[in-house]
């Protein structure tokens, strides 16, 4: 396909926003001014420039609003069980593992890796934050490195791979018309170094700021990880304050019992493996918000309820409300999405990220190390759109039109694969499912996209890099 200006425009705004994050500054005036030209340029008139930035926003929001509510019921759960006093009750049992922050670290890490292999982290990180996370910042690990942990081991070394539920390597398989067998088998060896390398150059860079048990700043963090200045409850009700305690955590035990015997009986996904996890667990934590302000303040649950929704709804567009704009840029580059910013109908959307990639295609050399790099790079671009999965097809095909007898088409399939889901999937851009881990942990979104930006950069290069001597 011939690039318009709108191309340009568009890919000119890309190198821009990118640029101004690595420089640690915001992004939300260059990507609503890229929207509004994109859009400008495209149908020729400034009216329709004003109709795409505001369209843009609203299919952002529309797109992102289930995690916004994921994120809602969760923390006005926690208001309703911190009224009870069952919320530091509840972690008391789990803190008997965790003895210090260092531990933490490592139980975070194994438990969040295993649980997200299983049923990808979209409904397993409101379990892991709302249990694991805040043991883990009473031992005295730092709540930003608890949501970087949580962000590589899930949404970087699980979905990356993908190697229980296959998703994502017969995506790239049957893109590049080989067996899914194979791309998986790599995918698996390849998000396992990216992680390693990842994960050990976080824990060495965070290290000197893990705290012990005891220091005051581990109750700060805990009460801005619940949207609250004060994180003891008042124990009026000690007999409801235990019941909870004991009841949360076996709900949500319940649940996961119940997504595996579902997985394990369907023979394959069992259906809660992305959003229908997180809106089970979310109505989950409704029915447990009614029954625990019901128990504290009977007649006045009624309010309670309301106040504690309203709440968490403030709590979630505070934290995670700049992410709309930037992610309504990015849904730009894609044709699913460009429809409806666009006002244009499926046939006629145009898909101005994948047409940038594909144009490039033709100037990658024959070279082990170029392709695979060149891979690596289309895939990383390609998770721009906060997909991860929607690239895929991309980079299978590129990797069937470029590999040689250097480097076969699996390896460049599983390659493509790791820089897609690394980066689409939540690790580096704020405007994907990392919103739900920043908000569960309440750090501000761009801030975690920085801390994880150069670990996860390096251990792609370093993945990359041996799976051309590997395989």
């Amino acid at each position: 396909m011939e690039l318009t200006l709108s191309h340009w425009i568009y890919g000119l705004f890309t190198f821009l926003i990118i640029v101004t994050m690595i420089f640690r500054k915001g992004v939300v005036l260059p990507t609503l001014l890229g929207t509004f030209l994109v859009a400008w340029v495209f149908h020729g008139s400034i009216v329709s420039g004003f109709i795409g930035v505001f369209q843009a926003n609203l299919v952002a929001a529309r797109e992102l609003f289930n995690i916004f509510l994921i994120i809602t019921f969760m923390v006005a759960l926690l208001r309703s069980l911190r009224d009870l006093g069952a919320d530091t009750k509840m972690i008391q049992p789990i803190e008997k593992v965790m003895v210090n922050s260092h531990l933490s670290f490592f139980v975070l890490l194994t438990v969040t890796y295993i649980v997200s292999l299983f049923f990808w982290p979209t409904p397993a990180v409101p379990l892991i934050c709302a249990l694991l996370v805040p043991a883990a910042i009473r031992t005295g690990l730092p709540a930003m490195t608890a949501a970087v942990v949580v962000a590589i081991a899930g949404q970087g070394m699980a979905l990356s791979s993908d190697y229980i539920i296959q998703v994502a390597p017969g995506l790239s398989a049957k893109s590049a018309g080989v067996e899914t067998a194979a791309v998986m088998d790599q995918a698996m060896i390849l998000s396992l170094i990216t992680g390693a390398v990842a994960i050990s150059l976080v824990y060495l860079l965070h290290r000197k700021s893990f705290r012990t048990k005891g220091d005051p700043e581990n109750s700060r963090e805990l009460a801005a990880m619940q949207g609250t200045d004060d994180i003891n409850g008042t124990d009026a009700h000690p007999f409801f304050s235990r019941l909870f305690a004991i009841l949360v955590p076996l709900a949500m035990l319940a649940i996961m019992i119940y997504m595996v015997t579902t997985k394990v009986t369907s023979g394959g996904m069992g259906g809660f493996e992305g959003g229908t996890g997180a809106a089970f667990i979310g109505g989950v934590a409704v029915l447990l918000l009614l029954l625990s302000a019901t128990a504290h303040g009977k007649l006045r649950a009624l309010d309670d309820v309301s106040k504690h929704l309203t709440e968490g709804f403030v709590f979630a567009f505070r934290a995670m409300g700049p992410v709309i704009p930037i992610a309504g840029f990015f849904f730009l580059g894609s044709a699913d999405f460009a429809k409806d910013i666009l006002v244009l109908s499926a046939d006629s959307a145009p898909s101005l990220l994948f047409d940038l990639v594909q144009s490039i295609q033709q100037f990658l050399p024959e070279s082990a190390v170029w392709t695979a790099f060149s891979i690596l790079l289309i895939g990383i671009i390609t998770g721009l759109d906060g997909s991860g999965f929607s690239g895929l097809p991309l980079t299978g095909a590129l990797s069937a039109s470029l590999a040689n007898g250097q480097i076969d088409v699996e390896t460049l399939a599983a390659i493509g694969q790791m820089g897609s889901i690394w980066t689409g999937g939540g690790t580096i851009i704020a405007w994907s499912s990392l919103i739900a881990i920043a908000g569960f942990c309440g750090v501000p979104v761009m801030e975690l996209v920085r801390k994880n930006f150069f670990p996860v950069l390096l251990g792609l290069i370093a993945s990359t890099t041996l799976a051309i001597f590997l395989f």
